[in-house]
């Protein structure tokens, strides 16, 4: 089975992979961190601010049931890309919407994807495109969150539910799956 991996930060990594790992054609989403200048870096530090690390998502998937440009349109729907280094309530550059290409097709779909999704926005898109850059998983507390500790997690469950509400309302009106 081909397959392709895209690496995106829109906010709390907890979220954004309760998303993407709905998807058909998805095989992986692992947490990490991404675009920093800390070598392995810890949540800890990286939820301090100071390291230059995004919390981002590390997506495997098969090209041929799910482009990067299907994946893209659903990032750009499922968080906010026009807040500067925040989502919400969560504050700093550690949760800023970027996309790290991991080759030069992907940084061409980057930029048309912007553009794209500019359309459904009221404000300018802030989205950084950014790399090439070294991906550090996340601890293994936090992979696959929502399906374990995140279900009692209060903020998750505030925050994860009208995010996958609106990814099925998307994924209905594409119907590209």
């Amino acid at each position: 089975m081909p397959h392709d991996d895209a690496i995106f930060a829109g906010g709390c990594f907890w979220c954004t992979e309760a998303v993407f790992g709905q998807l058909n054609g998805v095989s992986k989403v692992v947490s990490g961190y991404i675009g920093g200048t800390v070598v392995d870096p810890t949540y800890k530090q990286v939820c301090g601010g100071d390291t230059g690390h995004a919390e981002g998502i590390r997506i495997t998937f098969d090209p041929e049931i799910i482009s990067y440009a299907d994946l893209l349109d659903i990032f750009f729907a499922t968080h906010d890309p026009t807040q500067l280094n925040r989502q919400g309530n969560d504050i700093g550059t550690q949760y800023r919407s970027a996309i790290f290409p991991l080759n030069d097709d992907q940084r061409l779909a980057a930029h048309e994807g912007i553009v794209c999704a500019s359309a459904d926005w009221p404000a300018p898109i802030v989205t950084s495109i950014e790399g090439p850059a070294i991906w550090y998983p996340a601890e293994d507390y936090h992979q696959e969150y929502w399906d374990g500790e995140g279900q009692r997690n209060p903020y998750c469950l505030a925050v994860i539910p009208p995010k996958l509400a609106k990814l099925k309302k998307i994924l209905g009106q594409k119907q590209i799956y």
